[in-house]
């Protein structure tokens, strides 16, 4: 079934190009074109949240960050195994990814340190690289509350999930 997505958008495209007369090419190309200003536009944003990333996990930031939060988190009933997935997430979706493949290596997946971590990826967003595409094409430029907000909603978020599997 999947075989047959592709070919089948592609030829209602075609069948809509042809109903409301439209030159289906000059469209592509017009949207190309927008595609490539946009990428052009958003390019240095998206550049500064990968490199700001990288060098935290690279430089061992993210890992002493990690062990100084520890009592923190475990006040809130968040294994201490959880911290780095938790500070690295709301950067990376890959750094994150990569925090969670070890967690499962070490823990394994149906642990409730491995339960626990995939609530934490599965229902937490990168706020930062979002808000790097979304607020460059905006004319919201004062990020006063938006980042602080996401933040402590996916803080409240990864604690209640702990808590729930808890329960469970």
């Amino acid at each position: 079934m999947t075989a047959y997505v592709i070919p089948l958008i592609f030829l209602t495209v075609l069948i809509i190009t042809f109903v409301k007369r439209k030159n289906g090419y000059s469209v592509f190309v017009d949207g190309s074109k927008s595609a490539l200003s946009l990428m052009a536009e958003v390019f240095p944003y998206l550049l500064t949240v990968m490199m700001a990333v990288e060098l935290f996990r690279a430089s061992g930031v993210s890992a002493a960050v990690s062990s100084a939060v520890e009592p923190v988190m475990n006040f809130f009933g968040i294994p201490k195994e959880l911290t780095e997935l938790i500070l690295v997430r709301p950067l990376s979706g890959a750094g994150a990814l990569a925090v969670l493949d070890n967690i499962y290596t070490l823990y394994g997946t149906d642990t409730y340190v491995g339960l626990c971590a995939s609530i934490i990826y599965g229902s937490s967003e990168t706020i930062f690289y979002v808000s790097s595409i979304y607020f460059s094409k905006s004319d919201i430029k004062n990020l006063r509350y938006s980042i602080p907000v996401a933040l402590i909603a996916t803080f409240t978020g990864c604690v209640l999930g702990c808590f729930v599997m808890k329960l469970m």
